[in-house]
This record gives structure tokens, C-alpha cells and sequence, in this order.
């Protein structure tokens, strides 16, 4: 288990990854995330998610559908509310993401993500009619707004594993 001291890096580079004696891990080469929740501490998982595997030096894929495409644009990114379950833990949670080594501002995230160079980020292209979303309001790390098939045929299909969030 990764120490409570650990870094992102340490744990890109395999701490934690599962118990003693264990098998080596498998690399991941390819992984294909598709966020469709748009609070905070819901968009922050496949995020951080994203940037272990960019870590561990896998392609990753990420495509916003539904509220989520308000985290990739500007204005919003950083003003996403908590989800109500834990709406009162916002200013705690920032901080513990702070403590862990990633940046707590959602555009900060998103940017560090691109500049791995590890990192595409899609937007549906419904969910940016729905919400107005155009290449003009997203944040510069955006790379596209495409249909959802594409997404599914030109990415999820070429991915080692594909999630969810």
C-alpha cells in the first residue's frame, strides 16, 4: 500500500499496486475514459485516474458527455459544485488533492494532463449542443468535439480497457 506520503509519481511508479509477492502489473498501453458526471468530486476520479496512466506512460482518451462537458469549459471548469452527497467537504477535499500532488483547479488538472503529451480530450458533440459548448468556450486543452460513435470506433475499440465515471 502507497504511504500516506506518497506522490502522484510514487504512485505512477507502482506503489500501491497491489499486495506482496504479487504478480507484476501488466502495462497499460491504452485506456479510453468517458466522464459524464459534473460535480467536482465526481469529475476528480477519472481525472486523476488519467493522469496515473499518462504517468505510467498509456495513451489516454478522454471523452466529457452530459453535465461533464462543463468541466472542459471555461468559466466552469473551476466552479464545478460538489456533488450534494458531499457538499459541505468541497474546501477539504481541494486541500487533500493539493496534499496528494495534484493541482485542485479542474482547468489546472486538465492542463497538466495535456502536457504530458499522453492525453486527448473529447467532447461529445450532443452534450456541447446541449450545453453550449463551442471550440471557442472550452478550454485550449480540448482537442475535438465529436460524435459519440466516433469515439466509441476510433478509441474505446483500440483501448486495453475502457471506463466509465
Amino acid at each position: 500500500m502507497a504511504s500516506t506520503t506518497g506522490t502522484t509519481t510514487e504512485l505512477a511508479d507502482g506503489a500501491g499496486l497491489g499486495p506482496a509477492g504479487a504478480r507484476p502489473p501488466k502495462t497499460l498501453e491504452r485506456l479510453a475514459i468517458v466522464v459524464r458526471e459534473g460535480a467536482y468530486d465526481r469529475v476528480l476520479t477519472p481525472l486523476s485516474f488519467a493522469h496515473l496512466a499518462a504517468a505510467s506512460g498509456a495513451q489516454v482518451d478522454l471523452l466529457f458527455v452530459n453535465w461533464a462537458v462543463r468541466a472542459v469549459m471555461q468559466g466552469e471548469a473551476d466552479h464545478l459544485p460538489m456533488s450534494a452527497e458531499h457538499a459541505q467537504e468541497g474546501d477539504y477535499v481541494r486541500r487533500q488533492v493539493e496534499l496528494a500532488g495534484l493541482p485542485a483547479q479542474i482547468s489546472q488538472l486538465v492542463a497538466s494532463l495535456k502536457q504530458s503529451g499522453k492525453v486527448a480530450i473529447y467532447v461529445c458533440s450532443l452534450a456541447a449542443q446541449i450545453f453550449g459548448a463551442t471550440k471557442e468556450n472550452l478550454l485550449p486543452e480540448v482537442d475535438e468535439i465529436v460524435g459519440a460513435t466516433w469515439f466509441l470506433t476510433e478509441r474505446v475499440l483500440g483501448a486495453d480497457t475502457t471506463q466509465y465515471f
